[in-house]
């Protein structure tokens, strides 16, 4: 391996660590929703839209992610966004509803950074044709901190660990993962300056805004990837208890096995789509699977299945939401790929910040405000994703193939 592919490597994986840390911060309030609505003095609603402010951060600094990634690359600003959500979750421990209402967006905000610089790496450092392999395996270190942040941190809080010292010790790590983002991320080769450098980066925005690509990879990809960011990470526990009677310990156990799926799914549906050298056949498949699973879970017989087989297949399923992070890159000007991964990721979770309002007040609104819902009441909040994700098929349908292989038959 050559030194700049060493490099380039290294950098990719701490990036990708950072990007697993944010994820573990985004799903641990799924399992510490009691303990928080105490804290708090909030509701369980009131507790899923605290955490849900996560997103009100992470969608439009997608953006400025972006653009500062094209103009000043990953070592100058990554560090900053894995500080901004360390003291985001220091913040958090205080246990005051506003100082934890605007930890929560520093979450976010700075969170946003390691996805699009981790994607960034990947553009600029590595081969076009492992492109969706290495998006899909950065994806598989942010699953496998949301698998921690149910599987490993439910436990803990069951055992007795106080939620403020888990936000506390987070807190800690973020800073640590900041310095070594700054001592081992090389330094980006010097881009000539410009006095214009924002008109610029508003001139990469607009083009990438304007291109009707760019608007089917982010909405395709934001509807795949609600079932997970909305009912697993901030219902599911909640779901299953709820509605399907589990004790706390196992629905944390069912629940986590949707982003122990994305573990395998994301790199593996990349894998099999650079293998194949297209993208859209990967993207439906996994979307009509995504949408047979989801209506398992909600209206299916959970005894016909083996236990965790729903919760694993579902989320492998879901890891196609990270193939338009591809698409997207390979639909605009290589030299505008940090903005065009914001711009993905600015729509995506634009719609889960939209969104997760929306079902909670849906569900409240079904149940009639009862602290004891049915399953009946969760059917009716949620059967709308089933027509998200069926849209998400019929807008895959629309996306102009950008895959290897099409590029080489144009050849």
């Amino acid at each position: 391996m050559s030194t700049a592919a060493r490099t380039a490597t290294l950098a990719w994986l701490i990036a990708a660590l950072f990007y697993s840390y944010q994820y573990a911060l985004r799903s641990a309030p799924a399992v510490m929703m009691p303990e928080l609505s105490t804290a708090f003095g909030l509701s369980a609603t009131g507790v899923a839209s605290l955490a849900g402010l996560f997103y009100y951060g992470y969608s439009p600094f997608s953006l400025v992610a972006g653009a500062a990634l094209d103009r000043w690359g990953p070592r100058k600003v990554m560090p900053i966004g894995a500080a901004a959500v360390g003291v985001g979750a220091l913040l958090f421990a205080t246990g005051s509803g506003s100082m934890a209402g605007a930890g929560r967006l520093l979450q976010g905000a700075g969170g946003v950074f390691s996805l699009v610089g981790a994607a960034y790496i990947v553009m600029t450092g590595f081969a076009a044709s492992r492109g969706a392999t290495l998006l899909g395996a950065t994806q598989m270190f942010g699953m496998a901190g949301g698998f921690a942040g149910q599987f490993v941190v439910g436990p803990a809080i069951a055992a007795g660990l106080p939620w403020s010292s888990f936000w506390l010790l987070m807190g800690c790590v973020g800073i640590v993962i900041a310095v070594a983002l700054l001592v081992l991320v090389p330094q980006s080769a010097p881009k000539q300056q410009s006095a214009n450098w924002l008109r610029e980066a508003g001139y990469a925005l607009a083009v990438v805004f304007r291109n009707p690509q760019s608007i089917l990879c982010g909405l395709i990809s934001g509807l795949i990837f609600v079932p997970t960011s909305i009912f697993d990470m901030v219902w599911g526990v909640r779901y299953l208890q709820e509605a399907h009677f589990f004790d706390y310990g196992e629905a944390v156990m069912r629940s986590s096995m949707v982003p122990l799926g994305w573990i395998v799914g994301c790199p593996l549906l990349g894998f099999l789509s650079d293998r194949v050298g297209r993208r859209k056949p990967v993207i439906a498949g996994a979307t009509l699977v995504l949408l047979a699973c989801l209506a398992w879970i909600l209206f299916g017989p959970r005894a016909a299945l083996p236990p965790y087989l729903l919760g694993i297949v579902t989320g492998v399923a879901s890891g196609a939401a990270m193939l338009p992070y591809t698409v997207i890159k390979e639909a605009n000007p290589a030299n505008m790929g940090g903005t065009a991964t914001g711009v993905v990721n600015f729509l995506n979770f634009t719609l889960t910040a939209l969104l997760g309002p929306v079902y909670g007040a849906l569900l409240t609104h079904v149940s009639g405000g009862a602290a004891d819902r049915t399953l009946e009441h969760y059917q009716a909040a949620f059967q709308s994703m089933l027509y998200g994700v069926g849209l998400a098929f019929v807008l895959t349908l629309l996306l102009r193939e950008t895959g290897p292989a099409t590029r080489r038959a144009a050849s």
